[in-house]
């Protein structure tokens, strides 16, 4: 079976686990890495790739990386600001894609995405940890069924040291970010939210702490959805004690869950604990899904549906952070 050829785009800190995981991948080569100087690309194809024959082809040009390459696929991990025009044109130049999260930063441009995705015909898989793990697989199939009655509360929260961290970098400028704290890793806990409830959002009302940065460091959010539902969601990127956690309240029973991660899963039925859950399967990463679902061997666990419904989510939070008041969705008829 011939490889499938992939390349990155973007050569930051997280393009390391994306390089790692195709690595670690016997249906990949990975044949080119782009970025926006000659020097960051070669520091990051030299620490990577330094025992590949051949390495990956190097490029600053992203259109002529495409052109010359000819890449099957792309995984793009690049500013979130950006996600939006590189998604497009690595579509246009026939590439399967993998975007990390979030997808884009704002609705509309979420939708436009969406479009192009679907006249392209093209396997399209966002970065999210948790619906590549058996542990959240097996709950969604449980709220489905209603194995432990109707689900009607959702709490979370996640904590990380995200203010220090990020200070200086690319995170902590609206440019290229779209936001901060709630949109970098509190994007997994609240795509953990609407992949498993599975329903539109009605209102959103939040509060958010900037800590005197441009961007949201800590996040308070309350969110109805249309099939009753109630969510309540804890962002806090100001702890060095980096976790995060999910409930899930049924009338008949209980999941505490890593809302994170996807690690780990504890179950109620009524007031009783199962002590071992029949949860089957291994954890995937978004990168082997993504080459799966390429390969015609599985279904992708993400696509542009999740990142239009994260984005109608996001765009609510700070419209109701910036008003005071609840806010509605902006979702296309």
């Amino acid at each position: 079976m011939a490889k499938v050829r992939v390349a990155i785009l973007g050569c930051g800190g997280m393009a390391g686990a994306h390089a790692q995981r195709f690595l670690a991948n016997p249906d990949v080569e990975v044949v080119a890495c782009c970025d926006v100087s000659e020097a960051i690309v070669e520091k990051f194809v030299n620490r990577w790739f330094s025992a590949a024959n051949p390495k990956p082809a190097m490029f600053t040009d992203r259109a002529k990386m495409y052109r010359q390459v000819k890449p099957d696929a792309v995984s793009i991990i690049t500013p979130h600001t950006l996600h939006f025009e590189h998604g497009m044109e690595a579509l246009d130049a026939g590439c399967h894609v993998l975007m990390e999260k979030p997808m884009v930063t704002s609705v509309e441009d979420a939708y436009k995405l969406d479009a192009k995705v679907k006249a392209k015909k093209k396997v399209f898989v966002v970065g999210y940890n948790t619906p590549c793990t058996p542990e959240f697989n097996y709950l969604r199939e449980q709220i489905r069924a209603k194995t432990f009655g109707r689900l009607e509360l959702v709490s979370g929260w996640l904590s990380q040291n995200w203010l220090r961290a990020t200070t200086g970098a690319w995170r902590q400028k609206p440019e290229l970010s779209g936001g901060g704290q709630a949109y970098d890793s509190g994007a997994h806990l609240l795509n953990s939210l609407v992949w498993s409830v599975e329903s539109n959002i009605a209102e959103v009302f939040a509060f958010i702490d900037n800590h005197g940065t441009p961007v949201d460091i800590n996040s308070s959010i309350n969110v109805r959805f249309e099939n009753g539902v109630l969510a309540s969601i804890v962002i806090g990127g100001n702890c060095p004690a980096s976790s995060g956690r999910m409930h899930f309240i049924f009338d008949n029973g209980r999941a505490d869950i890593d809302g994170w991660g996807g690690s780990w899963v504890e179950l109620w039925k009524g007031d009783q604990k199962i002590k071992y859950p029949p949860i089957q399967g291994v954890s995937n990463t978004p990168n082997d899904n993504f080459v799966d679902a390429i390969l015609g061997r599985a279904e992708p666990r993400t696509s542009t549906a999740n990142g239009i419904i994260q984005s109608e989510l996001m765009d609510a939070i700070y419209e109701s952070a910036r008003t005071g008041r609840p806010a509605k969705p902006k979702r296309r008829k």
